[in-house]
């Protein structure tokens, strides 16, 4: 029988079953999307094997086939059969390509709206990370508070029991045991303070300072109410919000009461106030003529009694910004005089009334004019200048809006302005109306702090030079030290140093230098920096083979200062930091030798202390192009803050740094630990200072 003969072309198609209809589809799933290119392949027409084909024999339509091998077959076919074939099965593939691509276009798609969700799930997760992380630093100051009562507890309960066993041993009588104890119980509170490390002294040496503590004559607790625009970290602008939270954080460790008293700003931070309620009763004030309700909100901050005064007829606080704007004058004017209101009745009795730059500085006349006759006879006001360069300038006749008399007040020994005669000066105001005025001025004595920080102010501070008072700022001690930083990878403190080093390996990969020996230079820039004297460093710093990091410093508004140097100076060794990172900056102070500093003449001097404590040695950029730092001030320090920073600082430029640590390790290794061991919180100096002033207008 003779062999079929091969099919080919339309014959071979003809010949085939016709393929059977598609399935019908049903809605895939994520899953199905993910696995359409893995499916089973349609049943195709089998493809003709095209090996050798020869085109023997003309007009023959048929040819046997030709075995050459065991692995190949070759074909005598027509020519445009073949055509055919190849263009038939051409087409076919074209048909199904072409779906697979629309079925890709459609899987992307959904692989898109797949990656949003993912996206949105991902900053959900973001954002209770960020909320977890919140909860674990409250925490945290928790567990830090608690553990200073628990400390505060033992050592009283110690110190008492150290008495009973003198008393035991026959060092001391009964009678004085007895005076002791009354002595210890009755200064609870400062028990803390004045003893320290009692479980490592001998009975002698104990005994010895009970014995100056019963003859030192007891202090009463002060009773101090702030009245002011800010407070960190509920709502801040400037060094006057660190200020206020770390001197009545310091305070009321040692035992005394502190209440601020804040206007309730629309955009103010209610996370980190404890507690807070709304008083179920308003209350009025006067102003313009007329009376005000205002609503009372209560809180704790920082361990610190709060009030948030809060207007229901005017929206002064119910902006933006704290201030900055045409009307801050009877903005700030009605709430000092409706925080005087609250004062007296509610029925309180402070021993002083602690306002501060020319915000509140108008609670000074207010008071002597209209409220010390209302039951706060025996208060008295302490006002604090951070900056004398903000006055405040009126015209007499909004001095009426807040219930006081113009022509009474607008004389040059009240509040007529120095130079501009026809207006009132409301900061002068507070300096007269005033028991006790503190400079804010960590460098500079009283005397050239009144002459060269007055800003027209110079008779006015002379005159009542008597009053005024410098005072340098403090380190909160519990947010900003090594040994106990929760942002840090690891800690340190200046007995073991040798965590900072780990902490510049990590600052050096987070921000993107180069790992190695070279030293790192810091810079937190806020808007008074100097962009020149930044430039200046860089050079300096490059040429010292330093690397440079750069941040912007926290606030509500974010300056320019680093991206005008970021378009000027380009390399891999600096690196600049535009969005402010707050674990970041703690990173950056720890994994810094050397830090950046405007000028030491900032009466908060913040970036300078934070420095010293983390051992990273600050230095001055407005010195000029030779590296002298000659100052009429070197041999005039105000306090010992000021004389330490001076000495050891003062006359450094940031070349004479690098080589320091480059010539003289060992040397440089041993001053950068001094300095960490410096005492720098609130409780130390900056709590000594102010405690003399309280003291001694509680006097008078």
């Amino acid at each position: 029988m003779e062999a079929p003969g091969l099919v080919v072309g339309s014959a071979l198609r003809a010949a085939q079953p016709p393929p059977p209809p598609p399935l019908p589809r049903s809605p895939r799933g994520a899953a199905d999307r993910l696995l359409i290119f893995s499916r089973e392949p349609r049943p195709r027409l089998a493809p003709l094997t095209r090996c050798y084909c020869s085109r023997e024999g003309k007009g023959n339509a048929r040819s046997k086939p030709h075995r050459e091998g065991s692995n190949s077959v070759r074909l005598n076919v027509k020519a445009n059969n073949d055509q055919e074939t190849y263009l038939a099965d051409e087409r076919h593939e074209g048909v199904d390509i072409w779906e697979l691509f629309s079925e890709a276009q459609r899987n992307i798609l959904h692989l898109n709206k797949q990656r949003l969700v993912a996206m949105e799930e991902l900053k959900k997760l973001q954002d209770e990370n960020k909320s977890l992380l919140q909860d674990i630093e409250v925490l945290e100051t928790e567990r830090q508070g608690f553990s200073i009562e628990i400390a505060e507890s033992s050592r009283f309960s110690e110190l008492l029991l150290r008495i009973d066993t003198m008393t035991i041993s026959g060092m001391v009588g009964m009678t004085e045991a007895s005076d002791l104890r009354k002595k210890v119980i009755d200064n609870r509170y400062m028990i803390h303070s004045v003893f320290s490390d009692i479980h490592h002294k001998q009975d002698t040496e104990l005994l010895s300072e009970l014995r100056l503590f019963l003859r030192k004559p007891a202090e009463k607790p002060l009773h101090v109410v702030h009245i002011c625009s800010e407070m960190d970290p509920i709502t801040s602008r400037g060094s006057l919000a660190t200020y206020v939270t770390g001197l009545s954080s310091a305070l009321q460790r040692k035992g005394n009461l502190v209440e601020v008293i804040l206007p309730k700003y629309a955009g103010i931070n209610e996370d980190v106030i404890h507690f807070l309620r709304k008083a179920e009763a308003d209350y009025e004030s006067y102003y313009g003529g007329c009376w005000h309700k205002n609503r009372i909100w209560t809180g704790i901050s920082s361990g610190v009694s709060l009030t948030l005064i809060e207007p229901v007829q005017l929206s002064y606080f119910d902006r933006d910004m704290l201030r900055g704007y045409p009307d801050d004058f009877e903005r700030f004017s009605y709430f000092s005089r409706a925080s005087l209101d609250y004062i007296v009745k509610s029925g309180k009795q402070p021993d002083v009334l602690h306002v501060h730059n020319w915000e509140t500085a108008i609670v000074g006349p207010l008071f002597w004019d209209i409220f010390a006759h209302q039951g706060l006879g025996n208060t008295r006001i302490l006002l604090t200048c951070q900056d004398l360069t903000s006055q405040c300038l009126e015209v007499p006749n909004m001095l009426e809006l807040c219930g006081l008399d113009p022509h009474k007040l607008h004389r040059p020994d009240r509040l007529q302005d120095n130079s501009e005669t026809n207006l009132v000066n409301v900061l002068k105001g507070g300096i007269v109306y005033s028991n006790k005025v503190l400079l804010m001025s960590s460098t500079l004595p009283r005397d050239m702090a009144i002459q060269g920080l007055g800003h027209g102010l110079e008779a006015t501070l002379t005159t009542h030079k008597e009053k005024v008072l410098v005072a340098s700022h403090g380190l909160d001690g519990e947010l900003w030290d090594p040994s106990k930083d929760i942002y840090l990878p690891q800690r340190y403190s200046p007995n073991d140093i040798e965590g900072k080093s780990f902490c510049r390996k990590t600052l050096k990969r987070r921000v993107g230098l180069h790992s190695g020996s070279s030293v790192v230079v810091g810079c937190i820039c806020n808007g008074d920096s100097n962009t020149d004297g930044l430039r200046e460093a860089v050079r300096v710093a490059l040429h010292g083979g330093a690397q440079v990091i750069f941040m912007e410093n926290k606030g509500p508004v974010m300056n320019s200062t680093v991206q005008a140097l970021k378009e000027e100076l380009k390399g891999d060794r600096v690196m600049f930091v535009e969005i402010y990172d707050e674990a970041l900056e703690h990173l950056i102070f720890a994994g810094s030798d050397i830090f950046l500093c405007s000028s030491f003449y900032d009466p908060s001097l913040q970036i300078a202390i934070r420095a010293i404590k983390y051992g990273s040695a600050p230095v001055q950029i407005n010195f000029p192009s030779n590296g002298s730092r000659q100052t009429e001030w070197h041999d005039y320090p105000s306090t010992a803050l000021s004389q330490y920073i001076i000495s050891t600082y003062g006359d450094m430029s940031l070349s004479q740094a690098l080589d320091g640590i480059k010539n003289n390790p060992s040397q440089w290794d041993w001053r950068i630990k001094d300095a960490m061991s410096k005492v720098l919180s609130w409780d130390a100096e900056c709590y000594d200072l102010h405690w003399e002033a309280y003291s001694v207008i509680r006097k008078l």
